[in-house]
């Protein structure tokens, strides 16, 4: 979606990553660990960037708006991105050129605003609209399969506390494939400002899901979350972000808990985006750092030298200052 001014598919890979155990592991006491090159923070590392899908066009269908992105594990796989205009990409997961494109639609054939995105080992997506809320199941040819009950909480106003525009953005399964869990962007009506909801889902024997624990999320002042990851031990990469007019974007990395019996899910921080090198990357409107934009999705993609390789893209609304824009990156924690 488009930020607020001031406010603004992985149950395969995390199953085969499990097996590596954590992110990383700790290095040996006294060790002097040398910075990683283009290094956002000691934890995140910045190994490119391309704009090469920026403004581009695809079998007659505009390759932009990027919302999601989702990756099932495979060797040799293709990638998924999602567009907010109900566009559902495959992409080279080597060069990201498009492979494929199918268009999603709800139970009347109405376009979605579809913003959360998981890509199943068995060829099928579950995609968030965050207009009703809702999440949908839909075949690899774009097919309605079936769709999720949601809390009446969760509900955008006046049927619940949700805020118009601000529900289900991100999607997950977390390690196993059992528990798929949606973040809220912003708070529901009533809860403190830096609240949101995380909602999830329990898979039942006969393949469905059924609603389960909800947590809640502390963001950085003035911020939404646009996007969450499970990383292969469970515990969750959240993307927070923000816009202000006349300054730009803030993005960033945050490593939270693994859902569990607590609550409230704690989190630290692994990057702020602004502090990666730009690597020649230029803006069309200001920006504290010319990399910056409106990054949305985000994925794992694999594993390199201990550390995650993670795939993140932003949704250039269609819009000739913004860019559609892919970032990889190396994460541990």
């Amino acid at each position: 979606m488009r930020p607020r001014i001031l406010r603004t598919a992985l149950a395969a890979l995390t199953a085969s990553l499990a097996a590596a155990g954590c992110l990383t592991a700790a290095a040996p006491a006294g060790a002097q660990e040398r910075p990683p090159r283009n290094a956002c923070s000691p934890a995140v590392s910045l190994t490119g960037f391309t704009d090469t899908l920026d403004k581009t066009t695809y079998d007659g269908t505009y390759v932009g708006n990027l919302s999601a992105l989702a990756s099932p594990g495979r060797r040799g796989s293709d990638l998924s991105a999602l567009s907010d205009r109900s566009e559902l990409f495959r992409l080279d997961a080597r060069t990201l050129q498009p492979r494929g494109v199918v268009t999603l639609a709800d139970e009347n054939g109405a376009a979605l605003d579809s913003e959360g995105l998981v890509a199943a080992w068995d060829g099928t997506y579950l995609v968030t609209s965050e207009t009703e809320p809702s999440v949908r199941r839909y075949s690899r040819t774009g097919e309605l399969l079936g769709r999720l009950p949601v809390p009446d909480d969760l509900r955008t106003a006046p049927a619940g506390r949700a805020r118009a525009n601000g529900s289900f953005e991100g999607l997950t399964l977390l390690p196993g494939g059992r528990t798929l869990l949606a973040s809220m962007e912003y708070p529901l009506d009533g809860d403190p400002a830096d609240l949101v909801r995380f909602q999830t889902w329990q898979r039942t024997p006969h393949g469905d899901f059924r609603p389960g624990a909800q947590y809640t999320y502390r963001t950085d002042p003035g911020l939404g979350v646009s996007e969450v990851t499970a990383a292969p031990d469970g515990r969750l990469l959240v993307l927070e972000r923000g816009f202000t007019s006349g300054v730009g974007n803030t993005v960033r990395l945050q490593l939270a808990d693994r859902p569990g019996r607590a609550p409230a899910l704690h989190k630290r921080l692994l990057a702020d985006l602004a502090d990666c090198p730009s690597l020649g990357a230029t803006a069309g409107q200001p920006q504290p750092n010319p990399l910056l934009d409106n990054f949305e999705g985000m994925a794992v993609t694999g594993r390199s030298g201990g550390r995650l390789e993670v795939l993140v893209v932003s949704d250039d609304n269609q819009n000739a200052v913004q860019t559609t824009r892919f970032l990889r990156l190396r994460v541990r924690a």
